[in-house]
Order: structure tokens, then C-alpha cells, then sequence
């Protein structure tokens, strides 16, 4: 999306519409023909399609890509022999992707993009003018990975199951799941517009008014969403780390990747396997165009050409499939053993950004389940000057207050509680974000934030602890259904109140459902990275990095909000 302004006005319309008054409006912007893949091809490998690639000089192809295709590596290592191209990858977000292509940040830094697919990137204009080719490499499509055991007590045949039994079975509250988010996942935005297209009967590309159609359903199926996640990997970990008896929420289901669910049976105990269901009436699937783009020297496109190629060769096609549980490109290659060999459709995708924007939009404000977000924030003496100024921009990324609210600002229905501690705490503040008119509440928001000032030691476990105690005392006030978490940023290291120890008991104290609230720890400036690590395992969180300094921060907490 553009602009909080254009934001807030398409999911004004979609609220129309969850009130069953059809808007009938794309918002107007029409997106350039997509270019059509490539396909394997004698240009693309320099010979016979198949053939082995001829030698060239050493390369390093500087590669923008999504987290997923990192278990590409071994692949990669055989390739890298025999081509001399070495893949060196970036992570990001697929939208995040999409962002910096768009933006330029991408010219010259980056020879190519992999994501999962490029879809939506292409509705952008400015994106699709700097992709110059792009091959397919292997495809997985976003699946319905179901518990053994629930899935007996729902008695489907996992060949003919539909969307709409998926969702009857969510509204009943027979069926929960994780889903990443779609606004920083590929996995997150397929399901969410296979679900929309399925909800809505869209036969062609998704307009606004399909949108429109399926939002009663789509606001019905995510009460049964009880995980979220800023990436797949983390998703299928936080599963594992449940189903062997760790610490988070224990869902029935996980939308991913096939590739993943397939993967993360591998090592899971029998009662948690999941069994996967690709909905008859049609999935998205990931495609993983690998995508030269048009900023790419001489060298780097000739690099490209014999990655390709050799990328594509059946022999190796058939070592991604028995690798990485995808699916392979080139005809007359067999999948590998646990892919099914029926067909799905595909389901439309939207046919312009601003229907895409404004389905992410409404997920983030209306569809899906509200939030509550505890931020502990280290205010303590070693936090004053750059960092804290630092700190304050980030948090007004999220309040909308630098002029443009983020992607993934503070949402509508959100309760949000700041916390500014040193050796004790300061002051604890609670907003909740209204639906409608959402301004007033983050202006109080941001003035929270600038009154933050630095002074005094840390006392890390000892607010956390409070924390804990806070979101319970808010979870009984209002009885409610709300993803929780809590994210502590700090510089420094405890050297005040309690101890590990005794926050790892306290913590082993709570009950079940205080246990399933992660902790997302910030490392930053001189944090003591082990006590933070070991704050994110115990609690089934995650930790953060933003050691590059005062300016991380912000794509730091953007990107947490994945994870709530």
C-alpha cells in the first residue's frame, strides 16, 4: 500500500462491504501486462535444453531472496562445481522484496531476486519494469497440513477435501491453525488469496468485489487462526517445538508450504505428522522464479545463464525434488516419492495492487483475530542520546507519526501497552486502538513514546515478570480471544533484580495458556545476546538483531509484527 491514507480508504470500503454493500472498486490503478516466465530453453542454458552447462569464470551472484529456499544450498554446493557460480543470498519478506525492487535500493546492490513467486511484485509497475528474465525452478504449492489425529476425528478423504469443509470445520471450532502473515510472508498472502478466491467463487482474476463477497467467510475462518509468523521457517518451528513438549500454542493445523509440511514430518513424532490436503477446488502455488534483474552486468547475466541452466538439467531437478520436497519443472522428471502426482487448479490471483493491498489491508484490521503487544523498553542511562532517539522512530514507524503508517503499523481493534523500565519500572501505559478512527488513540500512542527518557540500571527478568502479570490481569479483565506477545527491547544486560533462574521458574510457574505468550527479544547495542536468546527459547520466541545500530531498529519492530 502507498500511503495511510489510500490504506485506511480501501479497508474503509471492504468494511462497507463486510456490511454487504458491494463497493465495486479496483481503486483505479491497472498494473502493466505481466511478463510471461521463461521457460527452459536453449537461450537460457547456452546448448540443448538438458544438456550440461559449459564452464565460465568464477561468479558470485548477489541473490535478494526469500528464507525458504535456504535449505536450497546443497543443491546450490553441486551446482556451484559445476557452473563456478556461487549464490551468495540476502534474506527478506517477499512484500518487503517486492518494496526494495520497486524503490531502486535493489540496482546495483543485487544480480537477481528468488522468491516464491513473483506475482505480486509484477502488479507493482515499478518492480516489473526492472526484472529482465525469469526462470521457474521447482514449485510447491500452500497447503493444508492437518494433525494425524485430528484428522481421523474429522473423517476426510485428504484426496477430496474442499475449501469450504476446511472451513466449516474452522467455524465450528473443530479445526485450528497457524498461517504466516501475508503481509511479510509469500506462504501468508497465497493462502490468504486461495482462501478469498475459493470463498468467493472468483473465476477469473480477483476484483474487489469478489473480495467483498468472501469477507463474512474469510473474517469467520481466521477465529480459528491461533499462530502467526513473520516467515514459514518459523511457523513449522514453533509446530516442532509443541509437538515434542516445548513451550508456545498447539494448533491442529499449519497452512505452508507442501514443501515444508513435507520437510517437517521428517522430524516429528508420529502423533503430530501432518498429513497434507491440497483443496480440490484449486491452490497457489510458489513457482520460484529465479529473476535476473535488468541492473545486472554483463557478467552477472552470463553467471545467470549457466545457473539456469544447470538449475534446470533433469539430473539436478530431480535432486531439488528429493532435497526440498518440491515439485520439478522440466517434463518427464518424477516428482519425488511423498508429492502426490494429482493435479490442482490455480486459483486467481488479484488483478491489480490495489485489490491485493486492500485484501491485505482488511486482514490485518478486520479479518483476522485482534492483538494484544506488551512493549518493555529499556530506558535506562545507556539508552540516552542516538539510541533513544532511535528507538522513539522506530515505535513512530508503528504509530504512523514520521507521516506514513507502516505496513505493519499498530492495527485497528489492538491493544497495545508500553512499558519504559530501567532498574524498575517506570511507567506502564495501555491503549486500545478503536475500529474506526483509529488516529486519536496512536497520536496518544506516540506521545508516549516521545516522553520516554534514559536514566537509571536494568532490571530485565524483573519486568518481564510484571509483563507476565500484566497481560494476565488484561486477559481476565476482558475475557477475550486476542494473539498475545511480548517484545523486549534492551541494550544492556540484567544487572538488577531477578536473576535467569528465577525468571525460568517463574516462567515454569505459569499456567498453560501464560506459557503459550512468546517473548520477541531485541538484541541491541552492548545486549547481552545469551540472556537474550535464552529469554526467546524458554518463553518459544525469537530474537532480533539490531546490532547495525539506531536505524535497524525500525525494520527490526516492522518486521516483529509479523510474529503478532
Amino acid at each position: 500500500m502507498s500511503d495511510s491514507i489510500s490504506r485506511r480508504g480501501l479497508v474503509g470500503a471492504l468494511a462497507l462491504g463486510l456490511a454487504a454493500a458491494a463497493t465495486g472498486c479496483d481503486g483505479g490503478r491497472r498494473p502493466k501486462p505481466a511478463p510471461a516466465p521463461s521457460t527452459p530453453s536453449a537461450a537460457a542454458s547456452g546448448g540443448s535444453p538438458g544438456a550440461p552447462p559449459t564452464g565460465g569464470a568464477p561468479y558470485t551472484l548477489r541473490v535478494l531472496a526469500g528464507s525458504e529456499v535456504q535449505d536450497m544450498q546443497p543443491v546450490l554446493e553441486d551446482v556451484q562445481k559445476a557452473t563456478g557460480v556461487t549464490v551468495r543470498f540476502s534474506y527478506t519478506g517477499t512484500l518487503a522484496g517486492a518494496a526494495t525492487v520497486s524503490s531502486g535500493q535493489a540496482d546495483g546492490v543485487y544480480d537477481a531476486l528468488w522468491f516464491g513467486s513473483n506475482r505480486y511484485l509484477r502488479l507493482d509497475p515499478n518492480a516489473a519494469g526492472k526484472l529482465l528474465s525469469e526462470t521457474s525452478v521447482m514449485v510447491s504449492p500452500v497447503a493444508f497440513g492437518v494433525r494425524s489425529s485430528v484428522l481421523d476425528a474429522l473423517g476426510w478423504d485428504p484426496a477430496k477435501t474442499t475449501w469450504s469443509q476446511l472451513g466449516a470445520a474452522v467455524t465450528a471450532g473443530r479445526l485450528t491453525f497457524g498461517m504466516t502473515d501475508p503481509s511479510q510472508s509469500n506462504s501468508g498472502l497465497s493462502a490468504l488469496i486461495a482462501l478469498a478466491s475459493a470463498f468467493s467463487g472468483a473465476q477469473a482474476a480477483l476484483t474487489q468485489d469478489d473480495v467483498t463477497r468472501a469477507a463474512p467467510a474469510l473474517q469467520s475462518f481466521f477465529t480459528g487462526q491461533k499462530l502467526t509468523s513473520g516467515s514459514s521457517g518459523w511457523l513449522a518451528e514453533a509446530y516442532q517445538r509443541t509437538a515434542q513438549g516445548g513451550s508456545g500454542t498447539s494448533v491442529g493445523a499449519l497452512v505452508n508450504y507442501e514443501s515444508v509440511l513435507l520437510s517437517l514430518n521428517r522430524t516429528l513424532p508420529g502423533d503430530a505428522q501432518l498429513t497434507v490436503i491440497r483443496p480440490i477446488d484449486g491452490v497457489v502455488s510458489a513457482d520460484y522464479p529465479l529473476t535476473l534483474l535488468s541492473s545486472a552486468g554483463a557478467a552477472a547475466r552470463d553467471a545467470f545463464d549457466r545457473l539456469t541452466a544447470e538449475l534446470l538439467r533433469p539430473e539436478i531437478q530431480r535432486e531439488i525434488s528429493d532435497t526440498t520436497e518440491r515439485r520439478p519443472v522440466v517434463s518427464g522428471v518424477a516428482p519425488g516419492p511423498g508429492l502426490g502426482t494429482d493435479r490442482r487448479p490455480e486459483l486467481p490471483f488479484p488483478g491489480s495492487l490495489a485489490v491485493a493491498d486492500a485484501l491485505l489491508a482488511a486482514y490485518q484490521n478486520q479479518l483476522r483475530r485482534p492483538s494484544r503487544t506488551v512493549y518493555v523498553l529499556d530506558t535506562s542511562g545507556s539508552m540516552k542520546g542516538a539510541r533513544l532517539d532511535g528507538l522513539k522512530q522506530a515505535l513512530g514507524q508503528l504509530t504512523g507519526a514520521t507521516g506514513t503508517l507502516a505496513v505493519n503499523g499498530f492495527r485497528e481493534r489492538e491493544e497495545v501497552t508500553l512499558i519504559s523500565f530501567a532498574d524498575d519500572i517506570k511507567w506502564q501505559h495501555t491503549h486500545q486502538v478503536p475500529a474506526t478512527a483509529p488516529q486519536s488513540e496512536l497520536a496518544a500512542i506516540e506521545a508516549d513514546v516521545q516522553s520516554l527518557t534514559a536514566e537509571g540500571g536494568t532490571a530485565i527478568y524483573s519486568t518481564l515478570e510484571q509483563a507476565y502479570r500484566l497481560v494476565a490481569q488484561q486477559q481476565a479483565a476482558e475475557q477475550d480471544d486476542r494473539f498475545t506477545s511480548i517484545v523486549l527491547m534492551t541494550d544492556g544486560e540484567s544487572n538488577e533484580g531477578a536473576t535467569a533462574d528465577q525468571f525460568a521458574a517463574f516462567y515454569r510457574a505459569l499456567p498453560a495458556g501464560q506459557q503459550a505468550v512468546p517473548v520477541f527479544p531485541v538484541l541491541f547495542g552492548e545486549g547481552e545476546k545469551s540472556q537474550l536468546q535464552g529469554i526467546a527459547d524458554t518463553t518459544g520466541g525469537k530474537l532480533f538483531d539490531a546490532t547495525a545500530g539506531p536505524s535497524a531498529l525500525g525494520g527490526v519492530f516492522e518486521e516483529i509484527r509479523g510474529y503478532q
